[in-house]
């Protein structure tokens, strides 16, 4: 039996900061208490103080590019860089090559994660304008949800069809995770840009291109079509202040039907930011102006938004460094998340308590996982230790992602993640991953 003793931590749970100790015995959380004296000879005991314990993070939408698209990242590099930064689970998303949009394909992604993954895992169900009967047979159980690109953000995964959409809104109890830009909108914008630059049209413009008439168009029919069917909604990656009149925080999260997610991207960076960092913060949807930052920060506060998430999306400096039309969307991200968040709550944004409610506890409840998220007893050890005084500069030869950069490269962050456990083990101590595959598939608490 392998136990562990965190002392003198600063445990950050359920809305609380409380000082105690943690015994970790194998896969989980034995108990919490204001003093635990060690149960045996062999107990690691590691000392917190000064220090904040969170649940691990968990991420619910990454694209960790296996299979297919493995020049850019894989399931073992990326999960490695995951645990570097404290996220201890990830839900990751279908348009890899091939799609995942049978169940096969599907399991066949599990079957790689369960061999290389550091961090826990799940893969969504791609949905597409002709496989509502893949779709349907999907296992509620051990499967976090579909996942609908409403705009063709990435490969031929754009549902269009409003019959398909509807029935397959109709259809299925599970939660439908969405991708909303208008397909329409961005292509007039696109060609009215082109008429202008040709191919080469400078990075500042993808925020119009892009635009919040795109964004608030097609979530706007996402939301009215949940409502219409009564399906379980999730909205991805929220990037404008006109989208937050669509979301509530009337009724508790465990209530909504309705929910929303908010990437760290678009609360750290602005449509000026385009000036210095180019195509390195070309996202879809595509960072906005501080007017939106503004919104999406108010919502996410007063818990219109419910998550906090990545949108992990490497590709190669090679890839990024095209023109506009052929640079590709996205950015690596899993690794400086949580201390992004901490940053905020340096700068006065944020307190330390819902940046956790944010990154752990809601994901949990979001998608029902089972024993996940919270520092309880029975609960896996999935735990971030956090030293929210520990400055360091992310730098080239600290960059853990296959594809070698982040947006953040030569910041200062003050917040650093010390340790992370994941299932009772650690994995991540103090700048190094320990070569311990130990993620597990992620299982939900929802009725077959």
């Amino acid at each position: 039996m392998s136990t562990v003793l965190i002392r003198n931590a600063k445990i950050v749970n359920e809305g609380a900061i409380f000082e105690g100790d943690i015994l970790i015995e194998n896969e989980f959380i034995k108990e919490i208490a204001e003093k635990i004296s060690p149960k045996s000879s062999d107990c690691v005991i590691i000392d917190a103080e000064g220090s904040y314990v969170m649940p691990g993070a968990i991420d619910d939408q990454v694209h960790f590019r296996e299979p297919g698209l493995t020049h850019k990242g894989n399931i073992e590099t990326e999960s490695r860089a995951a645990v570097a930064g404290g996220i201890t689970s990830f839900i990751e998303q279908p348009n890899t090559v091939p799609n995942a949009v049978t169940q096969e394909l599907l399991e066949d992604k599990y079957q790689i994660a369960s061999q290389k993954s550091y961090a826990n895992y799940s893969f969504m169900m791609g949905g597409t304008n002709d496989n509502l009967e893949e779709v349907l047979k999907t296992n509620p159980r051990n499967v976090a949800g579909i996942k609908l690109f409403l705009g063709s953000s990435t490969g031929n995964m754009l549902v269009d069809n409003p019959e398909v959409l509807e029935k397959i809104f109709s259809s299925t109890k599970m939660l439908i995770a969405v991708h909303c830009e208008d397909e329409a909108t961005i292509k007039a914008n696109t060609q009215k840009y082109r008429e202008e630059f040709g191919d080469d049209i400078p990075m500042k413009y993808h925020h119009l291109i892009r635009s919040a008439e795109a964004c608030y168009l097609s979530s706007s029919k996402a939301i009215e079509l949940a409502k219409k069917t009564g399906a379980r909604l999730h909205v991805f990656h929220l990037s404008t202040a006109k989208e937050m009149e669509l979301f509530t925080n009337k009724i508790p999260l465990e209530q909504k039907q309705i929910t929303a997610e908010v990437c760290v991207h678009h609360l750290w960076f602005t449509d000026a930011d385009y000036e210095t960092k180019g195509s390195l913060i070309k996202w879809n949807p595509a960072v906005k102006t501080q007017e939106d930052k503004d919104a999406l920060w108010k919502a996410l506060l007063d818990d219109r938004i419910d998550v906090i998430a990545t949108d992990h999306a490497p590709h190669t400096l090679e890839e990024k460094i095209n023109p506009y039309m052929t640079c590709p969307s996205g950015g690596p991200l899993v690794q400086h998340a949580v201390v992004a968040m901490f940053e905020a709550h340096h700068q006065g944004k944020i307190s330390v308590e819902k940046i956790v409610e944010k990154m752990c506890h809601n994901p949990a409840k979001i998608f029902k996982i089972e024993k996940r998220g919270f520092i309880k007893e029975g609960y896996y050890a999935d735990i971030a230790i956090v030293n929210a005084y520990l400055p360091w500069n992310v730098k080239k030869e600290n960059i853990l992602y296959k594809c070698g950069w982040s947006p953040f490269e030569g910041y200062n962050f003050k917040s650093r993640v010390t340790h992370t456990f994941v299932n009772g083990k650690l994995v991540y101590h103090n700048g190094k991953v320990k070569d311990l595959k130990v993620g597990q598939r992620l299982l939900f608490e929802r009725e077959i």
